[in-house]
C-alpha cells in the first residue's frame, strides 16, 4: 500500500482512497496542473490526426498567405473534417480585413480567433464582435519589454472587448510568424502567466522547463515539431506532449508537497 493511500475492503470489492492534503484539505487530484497544448500549422490530414493522438486540445490554421503554413479557407474547411468533438479549430490572421475572417469562419468550425499582426485594440474587437467569436492577441516579447506592458496589454483588450480570451506572448522578429526563438520568460510576470499562452521556439528540449518555470493556461509550437515546414513530425509532437505533460506531473507533485508541508506546520 503506497503512503498515500488507503483500501477499503466491502465483501470482493476493493476501493483506494487518496488521502487528502493536510494543508488545504482536498485530494491530490484536484491539485492537478494541466497545461493546454495547440499545435499550429496543421497543413496535411495526418499532421491533425498526429496532433489529436498525442491529446492536443486545439489546432491552428494559418491563414497568412506569406507563411509557409499557409492554407486556403477551403482547404482549412477540408481538413477540420476530421476534427474530433473538443478539440478546438483556432484560424491565425495578420492584419486581416472583417471579410477575410468572414470567409474563414463560414468554411470552417472556427473557434478561435488569433490574431497576429499590427491589428488595433479597436479592430480585434470590432471583428470578433462582427463573426461573434472569441480570440487571442499575439504579442510579440522584445528583450527590452517590460512585465508592466504585457499586463497593460492585457488590461486594454479585456477593457474593450468581451471576446478577448488572453495574450499570446511569442518571441520578437522582424517579421510576422515565430522564427523558433525563445525570448527571456522571466518578462512574464507571475500574475499574468496562469492566463497566457506560451509559445516562441519550444520544441521537445525545453518544453518540460518552460512549463515547469513558467506555469501557462497553454503552450503553442509549430516549427519546434516539424520535419520541414509546414510538415509536421508525428514522433516529435508525441514527444512534444509528453515533456509537457512531464512538467505538469512536476508542478502537481510540488503543489501537493507544499500543501503537507503547510499542513505539519
Amino acid at each position: 500500500m503506497s503512503p498515500g493511500s488507503s483500501t477499503i475492503r466491502s465483501g470482493s470489492f476493493r476501493r483506494r482512497r487518496r488521502r487528502r492534503c493536510r494543508g488545504c484539505k482536498t485530494h491530490p487530484e484536484n491539485h492537478m496542473q494541466r497545461t493546454r497544448l495547440k499545435i499550429c500549422g496543421i497543413t496535411r490530414e495526418q499532421d491533425l490526426r498526429a496532433a489529436v493522438d498525442a491529446g492536443a486540445d486545439a489546432l491552428g490554421f494559418v491563414f497568412y498567405p506569406k507563411s509557409p503554413r499557409y492554407v486556403t479557407p477551403e482547404r482549412a474547411g477540408e481538413l477540420c473534417r476530421a476534427l474530433p468533438p473538443f478539440v478546438g479549430a483556432v484560424a491565425l490572421f495578420v492584419n486581416p480585413s472583417l471579410e477575410e475572417v468572414q470567409q474563414v469562419a463560414a468554411r470552417m468550425p472556427l473557434g478561435l480567433i488569433q490574431f497576429h499582426g499590427d491589428e488595433t485594440v479597436e479592430g480585434c474587437a470590432a471583428i470578433a464582435a462582427a463573426v461573434q467569436r472569441p480570440f487571442v492577441r499575439a504579442y510579440r516579447v522584445r528583450p527590452d519589454t517590460s512585465p508592466s506592458a504585457l499586463l497593460e496589454c492585457e488590461l486594454a483588450y479585456r477593457a474593450a472587448s468581451p471576446w478577448f480570451t488572453g495574450l499570446l506572448l511569442d518571441t520578437w522578429v522582424d517579421a510576422y510568424g515565430g522564427a523558433g526563438k525563445v525570448f527571456d520568460w522571466s518578462l512574464i510576470p507571475k500574475e499574468l502567466a496562469p492566463r497566457v499562452v506560451l509559445s516562441g521556439g519550444l520544441s521537445v528540449q525545453n518544453a518540460t522547463d518552460a512549463v515547469e518555470r513558467v506555469r501557462p493556461f497553454a503552450v503553442d509550437v509549430s516549427s519546434g515539431v516539424e520535419k520541414a515546414k509546414g510538415i509536421k513530425d508525428a514522433r516529435k509532437i508525441a514527444a512534444f506532449a509528453a515533456a509537457v505533460r512531464a512538467a505538469n506531473v512536476i508542478i502537481t507533485e510540488e503543489t501537493h508537497h507544499d500543501c503537507n508541508h503547510q499542513g505539519r506546520a
